[in-house]
């Protein structure tokens, strides 16, 4: 198998995911390439290397400028902030390298436009981890729509909702709380969270063409860890906004950090002129399905449990026996295949989002941001 030497940037929890998909992926994909965990990059020297011992890299580096010169690594993820994803995806593209980055791309359509054009001028292959795709019950209800059986679109509905966010005394900014600093982060629920459920909806449905939003920060003022000062909050708690399909179909997604007893609630339900279908992160392996077409006396919600390995559910065939599940770890996994897989120069459907995907996502965000403020319809 040929080597593709991966640098990691950013030793979090996102950090974890992505070094957990290069080590399984070639265990139960096959695929002309196999990711080598070459050098893990972060700032805190003693954390790092603890991460890279734990994790089986070869090397480390406190600097991400140097990981980007050395000749011995083929491609660059970034797992680091979003403040740092333009920088560093502009200069890992001018240098040859393949980018593999957290979404958000950027914290605004500007800067993730800077990364699309670097990445075209660089000729590198990218991917934006925008997991969810890989779920395989997310797959099946792609491969459902696609295939016609729920006819004319008519709604999608979607919500994300967490409650990590209540306490007033949180304090925001610094490692760990840098989602709640504007600055680093670029917006809140919307780029964090919404930026997921668009993405699925966008793959799932196609475009969206306009946007009405209302967004609201509860705990309007907090301290802030970097400077120990109590500094205004910048980013969004809460998010609901209407969107229009180019397809014609309605939508509704919603997202927040202040619903209590929500840990992470992420949802989506498909309404078209035949059938529906359902999906619920809790219990991702399951697919709700209701088909107008049953027999009436039967007619209803059935749940489809996602894990025939006959090829009938989505990545399903490489992992156990039917009736066993797996986990968010694994859509990690199936990312990074289709990535390797794409390196082989095979025509077929791409499945992963690139930069212009990501890019496209962000300019829905901004215009449910702009929408927030201004109150009123925006097209994207």
């Amino acid at each position: 198998m040929k080597k593709l030497n991966i640098g990691v940037i950013g030793y979090g929890f996102m950090g974890r995911t992505h070094s957990n998909a290069y080590r399984q992926v070639s265990k139960f994909f096959e695929t002309e390439y196999e990711p080598v965990l070459k050098v893990a990059c972060a700032r805190n020297e003693e954390r790092l290397k603890s991460f890279a011992r734990n994790w089986g890299y070869e090397s480390y580096e406190t600097d991400w400028r140097r990981l980007i010169e050395r000749d011995d690594v083929d491609a660059i993820d970034i797992a680091a902030p979003n403040n740092m994803h333009r920088d560093i995806a502009i200069a890992a593209a001018e240098a040859g390298k393949m980018v593999l980055c957290e979404k958000p791309l950027g914290r605004n359509p500007e800067e993730s436009r800077e990364m699309v054009q670097a990445g075209g001028k660089g000729g590198v292959p990218n991917l934006v981890w925008f997991n969810y795709r890989f779920v395989p019950a997310v797959a099946l209800a792609k491969n459902i729509v696609q295939s016609g059986k729920l006819g004319r679109i008519f709604h999608y509905r979607a919500n994300f909702l967490q409650d990590w966010t209540i306490d007033a005394d949180l304090p925001q900014g610094g490692e760990g709380l840098w989602r709640l600093d504007v600055d680093a982060a670029g917006s809140g629920v919307t780029g964090d969270l919404l930026a997921h459920c668009i993405d699925t909806a966008m793959w799932i449905n196609g475009p969206i063409a306009s946007v009405t939003a209302m967004t609201e920060t509860f705990i309007k003022e907090r301290m802030h860890q970097d400077t120990g000062n109590v500094e205004k909050v910048g980013i969004d708690d809460a998010c609901a906004f209407l969107a229009r399909f180019a397809n014609g179909s309605l939508a509704i997604f919603e997202s927040t950090r202040y619903a209590r007893g929500h840990k992470a609630l992420y949802t989506f339900e498909i309404n078209g002129e035949n059938a529906s279908i359902t999906w619920d992160l809790h219990d991702l392996h399951r697919l709700s399905y209701f088909d107008y077409a049953d027999d009436k006396a039967v007619r209803g919600w059935r749940s489809i449990h996602v894990s025939n390995a006959g090829g009938e559910h989505p990545y399903m065939d490489k992992w156990w026996v039917p009736g066993l599940n797996i986990g968010y770890e694994h859509s990690f996994t199936h990312g990074a295949f289709h990535f390797l897989k794409s390196l082989e120069g095979e025509e077929g459907e791409r499945a992963f989002p690139t930069f212009a995907d990501a890019l496209q996502t962000d300019k829905v965000c901004a215009a449910v941001l702009e929408s927030g403020s201004s109150r009123k319809w925006q097209e994207v």
